[in-house]
């Protein structure tokens, strides 16, 4: 239950670091994975390809995770911020950072960031209820 409060995307954002720090010569742009497809043509697969399909897979699970209200969905939401503004320092500021991958990534967090909130606004707005809107007399 503890990963419930933790905005999901740092593990793209660790890996991004990860890979880049560590692996000085790493391309994101190297194929990783190369498919023939019914149409004969060939579909090319790059590591940075990977990485960006997986955020988008974990940015769903971010937006159902912002359907639900509590506590520690407010935590959640207040962690994806500072995670999507220490993103953008990076990426503002990190050699390593500055790639057509990490711009992506750094959008994803953006969606995450600003869907959360919306999605969160508009089920609270739906859990409101009116009271005494039962015990009004019709006309």
């Amino acid at each position: 239950m503890f990963l419930l409060g933790v905005p999901l995307l740092i593990f793209s954002f660790a890996i991004y670091n990860i890979v880049a720090f560590l692996l000085p010569g790493f391309s994101w742009s190297m194929e990783v994975v190369q498919f023939r497809l019914a149409s004969g043509s060939n579909l090319s697969i790059a590591a940075g390809d990977l990485i960006i399909g997986g955020s988008i897979l974990v940015l769903l699970i971010e937006m159902i995770k912002a359907a639900r209200l509590s506590r520690r969905s407010i935590v959640d939401h207040i962690l994806s911020l500072v995670l999507f503004v220490a993103m953008l320092i990076e990426f503002l500021l990190v050699p390593q950072a500055g790639t057509a991958t990490f711009l992506l990534l750094l959008v994803i967090s953006f969606v995450d960031v600003t869907g959360g909130f919306a999605v969160s606004i508009r089920a609270a707005q739906r859990d409101i209820s009116f009271s005494g809107a039962d015990s009004a007399h019709p006309l």
